[in-house]
């Protein structure tokens, strides 16, 4: 979502332009623009020619200003449809008439409320921020061996993203020539990591940190070079990225609630202490007793495409902060997504044991 023109503050009135730019930020719209609203878009509308010798129909570019009645979010095309009565006239539409407008990624609006409210606000800017590379640089870079070839992924905020794979010329292993093979990963990950961003460099292989450091002496790499104590190796874990991004050594260098939020979790239901739940039916029995301290859920449930599942979770989410809990919602791209997933997409850490919560009706 891109904010292109913000002019609005809490319990104000106020307007913005905006422009979504993927298909989820048009569900954030069908929430965030309400009846009463007033919306303003170009769209085209046929309209009818007359002369003294023909009749011809033709379609043309305008502005429309709706004051909103009701909206339709339709997710099989990720557009958003908006009814409502025509404030401004124009040379084709009479003020006063009903018309629809349709949003859809990459469509600029401007949005006009007469209050904007909190959740409104936050909402906006907190999908404003995430859209915007720059707010979320990589934290690590993150060198991973495979058996027949190896990756470079970046971490930023717990979100990782595969910038780069190497093959060996030859399917000769990390064994025999692996020199050769060692210097087309150093220069790969010369090439595709910005030193001045990252904060350190993880490798999950040893012998590599050594090859590393050696390069990096004989081509006078300089950040290399001064920040060895940046260079982190993680071994033991051969092609398994979630594993070298959850060893304590990893984790204690990304600052990401999220990935902290889960290994309690992990913890306490590894201990069955009692303070963990997860699962729908548990869940939903902790949140009627306000026990939640931190929901934790995927978005593939959050943001589910299913509006009648979509509903569900949105109001398990607002319910939990309500109640004075904490919400996190784990992008797939997260290093945590999928061992959530695996507990069903949602879980809470809770306030106090609820030991007999299983056991409920």
């Amino acid at each position: 979502m891109k904010l292109l023109e913000k002019d609005f503050t809490v319990n104000q009135t106020g307007s913005a332009k905006i422009v979504a730019e993927e298909p989820d930020d048009v569900w954030l719209l069908y929430n965030l623009i309400l009846p009463g609203d007033v919306v303003s878009a170009d769209t085209t509308r046929k309209v009818h020619l007359e002369s003294s010798t023909k009749h011809a129909v033709s379609r043309v570019k305008l502005t429309l200003h709706l004051k909103v009645t009701c909206r339709d979010f339709h997710k099989d095309s990720s557009t958003l449809r908006l009814h409502g009565r025509n404030l401004h006239q124009n040379h084709h539409v009479a003020a006063g008439s009903f018309h629809t407008l349709t949003l859809e990624p990459h469509k600029p609006f401007h949005l006009r409320k007469k209050l904007w409210e909190n959740d409104a606000v936050q909402a906006l800017n907190e999908t404003a921020q995430k859209s915007n590379p720059n707010n979320s640089p990589p934290d690590l870079a993150v060198v991973l061996f495979h058996q027949h070839h190896a990756e470079i992924h970046l971490v930023g905020h717990g979100a990782t993203a595969r910038c780069f794979k190497i093959e060996p010329r030859k399917k000769t292993g990390h064994g025999s020539g692996s020199t050769v093979f060692f210097r087309q990963v150093f220069a790969a990950l010369v090439k595709h990591v910005d030193f001045n961003v990252v904060k350190s460099v993880v490798l999950s292989s040893e012998e590599f940190r050594r090859f590393v450091s050696s390069e990096a002496k004989r081509l006078r790499n300089r950040w290399l070079e001064e920040n060895k104590t940046r260079i982190v190796v993680v071994s033991g874990h051969e092609g398994d990225l979630g594993k070298v991004l959850g060893d304590p050594a990893v984790t204690d260098l990304v600052k990401d609630v999220k990935v902290g939020a889960f290994r309690e979790l992990w913890e306490m239901v590894c201990n069955d202490s009692g303070r963990a739940c997860y699962g729908q039916a548990e869940v939903e029995r902790a949140r009627e007793v306000r026990a939640i301290e931190t929901l934790l859920i995927c978005d593939e449930l959050y943001r589910n495409n299913e509006v009648g599942t979509r509903k569900r979770y949105e109001g398990l989410v607002k319910s939990v902060k309500e109640g004075g809990g904490k919400a996190l919602v784990y992008s797939s791209m997260h290093v945590s997504a999928p061992q959530l997933s695996q507990l069903t997409g949602v879980a809470a850490i809770l306030r106090f044991p609820l030991p007999d919560l299983e056991e409920d009706p």
